[in-house]
């Protein structure tokens, strides 16, 4: 098994190809589209994804940070020299997409300054660190992300005091977006919302909606969100109409006995979220 051939492939389709149902949400939302200049902007964009697809090309300039989700069946054995196979599929992924140069140069201060500049090749960006889980079988499940610096501007990861509420949960977060999508630019969007009992929890839990959700099957909560971002008016590109957000993606993890969640929030832009999975 050429396991580093496989995460190359896997960064470069999620790079370079929307998911079906995103795909399939801009094409309802170009049905029910009354705006001109909004319907003009989503076939656009129906048309970029098709052409990245087919040219093998990034969805967008910023090509993305890969963010790596193992799922580890409780009865699988990884191989040897699994992690260092996901680096080296990593990197070969970058340089052949190819990704745009973003890792920075230098020790802690001077990275944090960007006082030494930019390394020219792609592949010395490294991936975040892994997020590493037990699931049910013998299979291991590899899901990548690429995710792009707008929509990290953009996120927030906080605490609510809920009252014993959802409403009051995801109210405040619908509030929290609301201040945000007409800044992010790139819309129309995706929200991804994951609860969970600590920061570090909370956002794995976003980053798991973002690799798993599904814009064909919604609950009636992302509806809800979807149909509260839709009313603000801000559509395609912050031009107006009724498509700011294609769909939600949301999940909800254990909860601590308090009267505090922790809620990390995302809102991906026009191309993400760039996902892709293997299953070995």
């Amino acid at each position: 098994m050429d396991l580093a051939g496989r995460v190359r492939d896997a960064v470069i389709q999620a790079s370079t190809t929307y998911s079906p149902d995103v795909l399939r949400a801009y094409e309802r939302a170009l049905e029910v589209e009354e705006d001109e200049r909004s319907a003009w902007i989503l076939e656009l964009l129906i048309e970029n994804a098709r052409i990245a697809e087919k040219e093998r090309r990034p969805l967008c300039d910023d090509t993305g940070i890969p963010h790596l989700i193992v799922e580890v069946g409780e009865d699988a054995s990884l191989p040897a020299g699994f992690f260092n196979h996901l680096k080296r599929g990593v990197e070969e992924g970058l340089r052949e997409l190819p990704g745009r140069p973003m890792a920075v140069r230098g020790d802690e201060v001077e990275r944090i300054e960007q006082s030494r500049g930019l390394y020219s090749d792609p592949a010395k960006l490294p991936p975040a660190p892994l997020t590493v889980d037990s699931a049910p079988g013998e299979g291991v499940r590899i899901h990548v992300l690429m995710l792009g610096g707008g929509p990290e501007i953009r996120a927030r990861t906080r605490r609510i005091f809920h009252r014993h509420s959802y409403r009051k949960v995801f109210e405040e977060v619908i509030t929290w977006m609301k201040t945000e999508v007409p800044m992010l630019g790139c819309t129309p969007c995706i929200p991804a919302i994951g609860i969970g009992r600590t920061h570090f929890e909370a956002t794995g839990l976003m980053l798991r909606a973002m690799a798993t959700g599904n814009l064909d099957e919604q609950s009636w909560i992302e509806e809800h969100i979807t149909e509260s971002l839709n009313s603000t008016g801000t559509g395609p590109l912050g031009l107006g109409g009724s498509t700011t957000a294609l769909g939600a993606m949301i999940k909800v993890g254990p909860q601590r006995a308090s009267g505090v969640r922790i809620v990390s929030m995302r809102l991906a832009c026009c191309v993400e979220p760039r996902r892709a999975t293997i299953d070995l």
